[in-house]
């Protein structure tokens, strides 16, 4: 610590700190325009000079460190008339129309200017000295506006990692750049610019500051990132979101969805009312109509087929305390453990895998490590679209010389970042994984010593390992011998590392064991249990983290506690004022499907999961869902799914509902009510809560609130210290013991397991269930676009997602095109053993020969008429990432 003085202040201070800086942490403040707190300093404004004792001019405080004796004076005559001239040579170039401008009441120039008395300034230079505007769907710039501090070129590159905005010279001196084909309209330019040169189009001139009555603060209703919102609200409805700048994990950041994608809410097409099939059609219903019917059916199912005829599957879009309701229902109502979600689709085997390896089947660390990582190893993820912040975190870690390995069969994005880029083979992944290890052990590189302390079963993965030498892996992952053991070798050279992977290892028919494989390889490394390092499952949705812990899954309770527990079996039974609960684990929503076609489930509550878009071979899904004998669906919106349901309940949605997510990095986070739903539509737990009552269920707590500390947190032990009054700010991160616990960011902390020790389980590379051959001689993957998300219930009735992506293509390698005369944007037919869509046909560099690649968002040509339905023997996850294809032009 370093002693200054600062307006005749004595401060203590760290000497790398700058002077603006510890005078912001004393409490003193410098006026500036260019500073931003998530930005580098940048030092283009001017504004923040100050007086440094033996120095004959100002310098600038954000760009000045501290030193030890060194005495600052931040207010002085002098002082207050430099910035006065700052202040007037920016306003000949910007126009005085505040009572128009998007930014008024909100806008630093504009404060600045009226604290130094500036009225006017003599003259203006003409404004067709600035180049045109720039706009995308959701962006527009005022370039006439600007006042060069940059923080927009800052922000884009440093923060989000895109490089879409630039400092160029123009004829009469600097502009800002912009490349239209970088930008992904993240809105990061908008968010830090401190005038209104650049403003969203959505809400263009239609409000101001100071008449938003409230700032609610919520979670994101998209991915699993799990990021802070602040959304502003006016006259009951919300009118712009912005980032919390502070908040974890996005810490002010938000991607195009999260920013822009909020008014879905607002669309013409929610459910308003309860219907009731009849007739071959709808007809609307009353609440006590609906549930009476639903309750009636329920029950007589059970009284003729017994209470294993009813299944459920919960959704992972909706708040814990929905599908901890629902599962309770199931459970302790109906008599049946038939209950999932839809991590059955996607991180199932992260659950199950992760669990079996370490004892705990959840991301091990925070997404903020990322940023701080010596070496991360990307597998299978595609981060910049699918979990757009965490990726930034990535790239932000790559640009300051983090060692970036991304292993992926298509040139991602966040390849471009990386210092190694791996084009591994379709399903080669445990290969590719056993030959990394393969080096690691027999050039003595991995971490003898956490091995032996704090692991078992390495011999019996040593000798599975040892089958698999990189000349053999070249040639089942297509990745060359020596960059096999040039991997291992920098992975062993830059530890801790963070490993991270998404569905590209887990949508396979032996997703458990790629799971397992990671867990292997960082275990081998030693790094599992301190910050920067582990094994990173990115879940997909935003809840679907929250209700597997919450006990919407087949065989456990909330908390993982195991249904055939004869304590769980106790605790939950005393909790929930019942005789008996199902000891025998449920059925998987595959077998639940499969089941509808057999006969053996009879009635089938679907909960916010649109099953008709998002499992395999939809040709089939839709015959199973045919033959419900009784079909419940509760959602925001009508969707492919409700075309086959006897009754539909209309749900309150995201910003309708105060409640909590839990994210993949396991942090607990508030849901704020901040608008009223449409018509009747009620919240989710109060429905679930309603038709217990019909069947003769009398249940205590009526809020999400009461939910949570009164029922959640007193029967799951790893979120036994978490109450709603302690997740007012950033939230907590599971196991929280007790009340006096501050969360744990990192699990297993200096390998120490769940489980004790972590457990190497050797596992044998199998290709995918189906490969390419003479009649369907293409591989296809799927996965998911930026611009939307799922199957679009949300993103297709957000305004504006849709025009920057309007319709799905079919992403093929210039080679294969060119083999089948293929232009782009030509029409292609894309046929598998299932099914056939015509498509659009999108030729690009980012896919290997011999592969296709196409998203599941858009119904017509939704990925799922062709994927195969053929699942992980132990966690029933479909194998979406890879099936075989017959491409034809047409």
């Amino acid at each position: 610590m370093v002693k200054l003085t600062i307006d005749g202040r004595e401060v203590l201070a760290r000497p790398e700190g700058t002077i603006l800086q510890v005078a912001k942490n004393a409490g003193i403040r410098i006026p500036t325009l260019c500073f931003h707190e998530r930005l580098k300093p940048i030092g283009s404004c001017g504004m923040c000079v100050v007086e440094v004792a033996g120095n004959s001019t100002p310098v600038a405080a954000c760009e000045t460190q501290v030193a030890a004796g060194m005495a600052v004076t931040t207010h002085s005559d002098r002082l207050f008339s430099m910035r006065q001239d700052v202040l007037k040579a920016i306003l000949v170039h910007h126009p005085l129309d505040c009572p128009i401008c998007d930014k008024a009441g909100q806008c630093l120039l504009q404060d600045l200017v009226y604290e130094h008395g500036i009225s006017g300034v003599e003259a203006q230079a003409p404004t067709s000295k600035f180049t045109a505007p720039y706009a995308t769907t959701f962006i527009k710039s005022n370039p006439e506006r600007c006042v060069l501090c940059l923080r927009c070129v800052h922000a884009c590159t440093e923060i989000q990692g895109i490089g879409a905005l630039s400092m160029a010279d123009g004829p009469d001196g600097k502009r800002i750049a912009y490349d239209r084909d970088k930008c992904v309209s993240c809105g990061e330019c908008i968010q830090v610019c401190p005038v209104g040169a650049m403003v969203e189009k959505k809400t263009a001139l239609h409000w101001r500051s100071w008449q938003t009555e409230q700032k609610v603060r919520t979670t994101c209703p998209y991915c699993g990132c799990g990021c802070q919102q602040l959304l502003h609200v006016k006259d009951g409805r919300i009118i712009k979101v912005s980032g919390v700048e502070d908040g974890l994990p996005n810490q002010g950041r938000l991607c195009v969805k999260g920013r822009f994608g909020y008014d879905f809410i607002y669309s013409d097409e929610r459910l308003k009312t309860p219907l009731i099939r009849e007739n071959g059609g709808f007809r609307e219903a009353s609440w006590d109509q609906a549930l009476r019917l639903v309750a009636t059916r329920f029950k007589e199912i059970i009284a003729k087929h017994g209470p294993d005829a009813l299944a459920g599957v919960s959704c992972s879009r909706s708040i814990n305390e929905d599908s901890y309701q629902m599962q309770k229902l199931f459970r302790s109502v109906f008599g049946t453990n038939n209950i999932d979600n839809c991590a059955r689709t996607c991180h199932a085997p992260s659950v199950s895998g992760l669990a079996m390896s370490f004892g705990s089947g959840a991301m091990t660390n925070s997404i903020t490590e990322f940023a701080k990582a010596k070496m991360i190893f990307v597998i299978g993820s595609n981060m910049t679209e699918a979990h757009p912040i965490a990726a930034t975190y990535v790239k932000n870690a790559a640009r300051t010389g983090a060692v970036l390995i991304v292993a992926d069969p298509r040139r991602t994005e966040l390849s471009d970042h990386a210092a190694l880029y791996l084009p591994i083979k379709v399903g080669s992944d445990i290969a590719f994984l056993n030959g990394l290890m393969n080096v690691l052990i027999t050039e003595d590189l991995y971490d003898r010593n956490y091995v032996d302390s704090c692991c078992t079963g390495f011999e019996e993965l040593k000798s599975k390992v040892l089958e698999y030498p990189p000349e053999r892996v070249a040639e089942l992952s297509g990745i060359p011998a020596d960059t096999i053991r040039e991997t291992a070798r920098k992975m062993a050279a830059t530890r801790p590392g963070m490993l991270a992977y998404t569905l590209g290892i887990t949508e396979h028919t032996c997703g458990v064991h790629n799971v397992i494989s990671t867990a292997n390889l960082q275990m081998m490394l030693g790094n599992v249990g301190f910050e920067c390092s582990g094994v990173n499952a990115l879940r997909g949705q935003n809840n679907v983290q929250g209700a597997c812990d919450m006990g919407a899954l087949p065989n456990v309770f909330p908390g993982y506690q195991k249904v055939d527990d004869p304590k769980a079996q106790a605790k939950f039974r005393a909790a929930w004022g019942v005789d008996s609960l199902p000891d025998k684990p449920g059925l998987m929503m595959p077998d639940m499907i499969e089941g509808l076609r057999d006969g053996k489930i009879k009635g089938f509550y679907i909960f916010g999961e649109n099953l008709a878009n998002s499992e395999p071979d939809i040709a089939h899904v839709e015959k199973c869902l045919a033959a419900a004998e009784f079909l419940v669906c509760q959602d925001n919106f009508q969707t492919e799914t409700t075309r086959f349901a006897h009754v539909i309940l209309p749900a309150a949605a995201w910003s309708e509902n105060d409640g909590t997510f839990v994210n993949c990095e396991r942090r607990v986070s508030m849901v704020r009510k901040a608008s009223e739903p449409p018509g009747v539509a009620m919240p989710n737990w109060w429905i679930f809560k309603e038709i217990a009552r019909r069947m003769g269920h009398e249940w205590a707590s009526s809020s999400a609130g009461e939910l949570w500390d009164n029922e959640i947190s007193r029967l799951a032990p790893i979120l036994a210290g978490i109450k709603y009054a302690r997740l007012e700010g950033d939230g907590l991160q599971w196991p929280v013991p007790d009340e006096n616990h501050c969360g744990t960011p990192v699990m297993h902390q200096n390998g120490r397991f769940t489980r004790g020790r972590g457990r190497f389980i050797p596992v044998d590379w199998t290709p995918p269930a189906e490969v390419p051959d003479q009649d369907y001689p293409f591989v296809l993957s799927t996965g998911r676009r930026l611009y939307h998300y799922h199957t679009r219930t949300q993103t297709g009735r957000a305004v504006g997602l849709n025009d920057l992506m309007g319709e799905e293509t079919l992403d093929i390698s210039p080679t294969d095109a060119r083999r089948l005369a293929i232009a782009n944007g030509e029409k292609v037919r894309v046929k598998s053993r299932r099914g056939a869509v015509n498509i659009k046909a999108r030729i690009t560099d980012r896919i290997n020969p011999g592969m296709v690649w196409m998203s599941f968002h858009f119904r017509k040509t939704c990925a799922n008429w062709l994927t195969n339905p053929v699942f992980d023997p132990i966690c029933k996850t479909a194998e979406y990432k890879a099936c075989a294809v017959a491409v034809e032009k047409l």
